[in-house]
């Protein structure tokens, strides 16, 4: 399988999850490793597209595409299982502690979770301290520039 992930140039061969342990994030606490992948280039857009305040066009960003082998472990999301407020705005302690015991039990490689900013969509979420990590690579890293429409707002001309 063939994941997609943006970054800025700076961070584009990093898959060590330190990011996400820095900051946190919907399905991490701060402190837990984990890295975010999109299933689609589309996806990763909208997923920097909402992060982004308007009016700002971000810059300096690559694509990345990564291989996770066919038979990697993936524990997915069941959509009946889901906290209430999965979809919270700003992240949901649930999901986080959901993903923390993801990534501490290193059951499974890849957790496959529904995206928020795209119904149907979903996004991986890579543990850096899973004992197969090491078959995870990077097959390309190529420059990628955001359409300006996405976060410029029209004067309606």
């Amino acid at each position: 399988m063939i994941v997609y992930r943006l970054s800025k140039a700076k961070y584009s061969s990093d898959l060590s999850g330190r990011g996400a342990e820095k900051s946190g994030g919907r399905w991490n606490s701060k402190g837990v490793a984990l890295v975010y992948t999109s299933q689609s280039r589309a996806l990763c857009t909208a997923e920097i597209a909402v992060h982004t305040p308007l009016g700002l066009l971000p810059e300096g960003y690559e694509l990345i595409s990564i291989f996770i082998p066919d038979d990697a472990s993936v524990l997915e999301m069941p959509f009946d299982k889901l906290p209430k407020d999965w979809k919270a705005f700003s992240h949901s302690r649930t999901t986080q502690q959901i993903g923390d015991v993801f990534a501490y039990e290193r059951k499974h490689l890849v957790f496959k979770v529904p995206s928020v900013v795209v119904q149907g969509e979903f996004n991986y979420l890579i543990n850096p301290d899973h004992r197969d990590f090491e078959d995870v690579r990077i097959e390309s890293i190529e420059p990628f520039s955001f359409d300006e429409r996405l976060f410029v707002r029209s004067l309606g001309i």
